[in-house]
């Protein structure tokens, strides 16, 4: 992988200046909401702290497209994965935060870095993106990433991939842990030496296959929990980084 830059503020940091660690504000009245009768207890609370969350708020104050992008910035400040010219590519990425987050730090707009995105739902056109709508578990999706590619190859594989939820959690954490895993075997083949890559998990008890995998492959495997991703949830971000090639 090219050699690190200083890295540009991203549209948060810049509008967040001088707020604690470059995190949305969270000094806001909070919003509560009447109970409509066609509205059941769930979506009521899901309403309420879509309006009360200070990272949906700050996620259309700067244009990005979900408040996820703030958790691929969280992680990135930290552990830089992303560096102007490299080739990223974006699995599950509707409605697109993570790629518009990687788009401006790879520089793809400008034709220095490389963003290839799939996803089984349309991506509305971001700005030095390619995306791709199709099912990345269908056997013929990696090859058709590879051929969207410079040389073939990536520098950095992003999943934030999620099943949909059947509401039984075991079936749910299984499903998604065979994303991650299909998300794995395609960044062992298409890293170039040196590259990263960053997974979403949920806790669990089925893990340890992949990771140990990941371990196998990079030189460095950990879990990470940004700032961004609610206390509440039970997912998880794993980060390989150094492919070992």
């Amino acid at each position: 992988m090219p050699g690190a830059e200083t890295q540009p503020r991203s549209r948060l940091e810049r509008g967040m200046a001088g707020r604690d660690q470059g995190r949305p504000g969270r000094h806001h009245l909070k919003v509560r909401l009447k109970t409509a009768k066609q509205r059941t207890a769930s979506s009521q609370r899901w309403l309420e702290r879509q309006l009360n969350d200070p990272y949906v708020a700050a996620a259309r104050r700067e244009g990005y497209r979900s408040r996820a992008a703030y958790k691929l910035i969280e992680i990135d400040n930290k552990h830089h994965l992303l560096r102007p010219g490299l080739r990223v590519v974006d699995l599950g990425a509707a409605p697109g935060g993570w790629s518009q987050v990687a788009s401006e730090r790879v520089h793809a707009g400008e034709g220095r870095g490389q963003v290839v995105a799939i996803d089984l739902l349309p991506l509305a056109p971001i700005p030095g993106v390619i995306a791709l709508e199709a099912d990345f578990t269908q056997a013929a999706a990696p090859d058709r990433l590879k051929a969207l590619l410079r040389d073939g190859g990536a520098d950095v594989v992003l999943s934030d991939m999620a099943a949909q939820g059947t509401g039984h959690s075991r079936t749910d954490h299984l499903r998604i842990m065979g994303l991650a895993e299909a998300a794995a075997e395609f960044a062992l083949e298409v890293l170039a030496p040196g590259g990263a890559f960053l997974c979403k998990v949920f806790q669990g008890g089925s893990e340890r296959v992949l990771l140990d995998r990941l371990k196998r492959g990079f030189a460095s495997v950990r879990h990470i929990k940004p700032p961004a991703s609610r206390a509440e949830s039970a997912e998880l971000y794993v980060a390989a980084l150094k492919f070992r090639g």
